[in-house]
């Protein structure tokens, strides 16, 4: 895909707007403080998207021995925070939605920070440390901008007209899925001669990141005792990522300007929505524990 081309410079800019604007519209001050209620269930779940997923990623990674620019764009793609997609499938699944809204609007404003930091470790690592492509100080003032700027928006939109905010729910999810599967097809098509071959290359090791993260998101809250529902809440907070977030800086001019290291989050974006569904129709059909568990 040329850099000049109406996806990369126009629509996938406000493809992204759009849906960190639809965040911050569910969000609020006391979203970001509500971990004080909660702290063992917010910090492992975060330490476990930001430090333990991308190293299960670099591991799966090089296991398959991945081409460098596919890898540095699962590794992208491990580092991107959660979403609205994540939110809606732990409501389905009877998990702890506030819990979600929280991890999500902490971990929106942490990889600001820790997502430059893992792709340029891994571009030094995959592609040499001579290679001009990464994020650079002015590059994550971007990153910071397209991330953050939006959420703040919606955020103040909600705090001024919070009826609006509230009747603009369902209008905004609907809108942060068709953009989500609109930027998922401009990727493929931006790659469209290669895709099949990148699909057999990555489809397993992103069905395998989905599943683990799901796992791993569940399963390390519950082993410290962690409340069901806010195990639930994590688990797809860190196994469903910002796929749009992750092929917009991938495929942006001013930041990598790739297009196949977009490529694993086009692959996951699509391949993501399978286990997730099932795993919230398994988990959200069961009986809920009785309130003395833990």
């Amino acid at each position: 895909m040329e850099a000049s081309s109406t996806l990369t410079t126009v629509f996938l800019p406000v493809a992204l707007a759009i849906v960190m604007f639809g965040l911050g519209l569910h969000l609020t001050v006391a979203d970001f403080t509500r971990v004080a209620k909660v702290p063992k269930a917010a910090l492992l779940a975060l330490v476990t998207q930001i430090v333990v997923l991308p190293l299960v990623c670099l591991g799966l990674v090089l296991v398959f021995d991945l081409d460098p620019l596919l890898a540095v764009g699962m590794m992208l793609l491990a580092a991107s925070p959660g979403g609205t997609t994540a939110n809606i499938f732990s409501h389905l699944a009877g998990g702890d939605v506030a819990l979600n809204i929280t991890l999500t609007a902490i971990n929106s404003v942490l990889a600001v920070v820790t997502l430059p930091i893992v792709v340029n470790l891994s571009i030094a690592g995959f592609l040499g440390s001579d290679t001009s492509i990464g994020l650079q100080p002015a590059k994550m003032l971007q990153v910071f901008a397209i991330v953050l700027i939006p959420v703040v928006l919606g955020m103040a939109v909600r705090k001024r007209w919070p009826d609006f905010a509230d009747r603009m729910t369902k209008p905004v999810k609907i809108a942060s899925m068709v953009v989500l599967a609109a930027v998922i097809i401009g990727a493929i098509v931006a790659e469209r001669e290669n895709f099949v071959d990148y699909m057999r290359q990555v489809g397993l090791v992103s069905l395998l990141l989905v599943l683990i993260s799901l796992g791993l998101g569940y399963w390390i809250p519950r082993l410290a005792r962690v409340e069901r529902k806010q195990a639930i809440a994590s688990s797809f907070e860190v196994g469903i990522h910002n796929s749009t977030l992750a092929i917009t800086i991938a495929l942006s001019p001013t930041l990598l300007d790739n297009g196949t290291m977009a490529v694993p989050a086009a692959v996951y974006g699509v391949i993501m929505f399978i286990p997730a569904a099932i795993l919230a129709y398994w988990v959200g059909g069961r009986s809920r524990e009785p309130a003395s568990q833990s």
